[in-house]
């Protein structure tokens, strides 16, 4: 069983704790149940459902600190990482960056649970490789997708007595549809915390239009075009962006927010005045843990404000060293938006280019967030608002800070899965003026 009722989860805690000799220490369970299927040549190619419940346990002698880790719950187990953690701090060198276990903290109550995510079984996954697969085959198209889905929870103490516990669903689905000629290609995702907002049968048919119209795509010539990126497309370049939102980095002269001559940007215009970024871990439909990775209590923050910085992430340790007062890292990225769709967006472009998705991004310069990377799974050239034709993918060379200083009008946002990590955004569909596209490229 991959998710321990709380008073199960306490208990163990409480035991771990009470184990340690060390100065310090602090208990972490993490478990989940993930289930899969995977399907490709419009056919199901493989499936599968994992358990797993691991306890990190983390103590200090002074500055020198150790970690162990076990999946073993018995008295003796816990006691064994307890004293291999106490083992191992005191082998360590002293952490000159060492911070000390938060104090009992309070925590909002955020909505991370979803009992119609948690309820998913084999049959509910296989019916939506089912409502993927069969109205591709039944048009002569080929489908390939696969969809996650997730019950997991996280419970902490410390030996000072602070505390949580919270259970998380999520779900992901992606699917790419191609022509049998291989020559067109569309692609759609969906990541949602409750499986009640999301519709296979729906989604398929968006992947299946953009493959059939982007068969026979037409060369471009490279340069400077109005685009509209959808909220996918656009998150890719976001999410690179949002690593450079750290206070340390900025101060030590390495990001794009460092201010010449020492220190940030905080308080400065860095975007267009349309820009405004937030993080709430109570968010509807994109909330998150209501505490960080050190245990500070997350809060609704604003990050961009009409375009000025106003918040960056700090550590523990930078913020005590500025002086500043700590901030728990943001948990979520919401971006604000108007109301129209994609489509209400392509209307009121004279000429531009339509992006469905961005792919194999990867940075060229860190110091102005300079990205590179492909277009594809359709690409579409508008004249007078209206889809003209489809075009050769493009390589790309844009920073997504230039980017937002060029913004000439949003869409209405929605929730994606940014990157690796599993950052929840919400992110807008947007109309973009003068996004450097800089070569062809043969990919569909």
């Amino acid at each position: 069983m991959s998710i321990l009722p709380e008073a199960q989860a306490k208990a163990i805690l409480t035991k771990v704790v009470g184990y340690s000799k060390a100065d310090e220490c602090t208990a972490q369970l993490t478990g989940s149940t993930r289930g899969n299927v995977r399907f490709a040549r419009n056919d199901v190619s493989t499936a599968g459902i994992t358990d797993d419940i691991q306890l990190a346990v983390q103590v200090a002698f002074g500055k020198r600190v150790g970690t162990a880790t076990i999946n073993q719950f018995d008295d003796a187990a816990l006691e064994r990482v307890v004293r291999r953690a106490e083992e191992l701090a005191k082998l360590a060198p002293e952490n000159p960056e060492f911070m000390p276990a938060v104090s009992p903290q309070t925590y909002l109550k955020t909505d991370t649970f979803s009992a119609s995510t948690a309820g998913i079984d084999a049959a509910y996954r296989a019916k939506v490789a089912t409502d993927s697969i069969a109205p591709c085959r039944a048009s002569k198209l080929v489908a390939a997708g696969y969809l996650e889905d997730e019950t997991g929870f996280t419970a902490f103490l410390n030996s000072k007595g602070n505390y949580g516990y919270q259970t998380l669903t999520s779900s992901d689905y992606t699917c790419t549809v191609r022509t049998e000629d291989g020559r067109g290609s569309g692609w759609v995702g969906h990541n949602v915390q409750d499986v009640a907002q999301f519709n296979a049968g729906e989604d398929i048919r968006v992947a299946m239009r953009k493959a059939s119209a982007s068969a026979d795509a037409k060369a471009l010539e490279p340069g400077k075009y109005t685009v509209i990126l959808e909220p996918a497309a656009a998150a890719g370049l976001i999410a690179f962006m949002m690593y450079f939102f750290d206070a340390r980095s900025a101060d030590e002269g390495r990001s794009f927010l460092s201010k010449k001559g020492g220190g940030n940007k905080l308080g400065e215009q860095v975007y267009g005045p349309q820009v405004t970024m937030f993080t709430d871990p109570a968010y509807p439909g994109g909330a998150v843990y209501p505490w960080d990775d050190e245990g500070l209590p997350r809060k609704k923050l604003p990050i961009i404000q009409g375009g000025k910085l106003m918040n960056m992430n700090y550590s523990r340790y930078w913020s005590q060293k500025q002086g500043k007062p700590e901030l728990a890292g943001f948990g979520n990225i919401i971006m604000e938006g108007g109301t129209k769709s994609t489509a209400d967006l392509i209307r009121t472009t004279e000429r531009g280019i339509l992006v469905s998705r961005t792919w194999y991004i990867r940075m060229v310069d860190p110091q102005t967030v300079l990205l590179t990377g492909l277009t594809r799974d359709g690409t579409f050239y508008i004249e007078n608002g209206q889809i003209k034709y489809p075009v050769k993918n493009f390589r790309f060379n844009e920073s997504p800070v230039i980017m937002l200083n060029n913004v000439e009008e949003f869409g209405k946002p929605v929730r994606v899965k940014s990157d690796e990590s599993g950052t929840v955004m919400v992110i807008p569909p947007m109309k973009l003026r003068d996004f450097t596209f800089t070569s062809l490229s043969d990919a569909v």
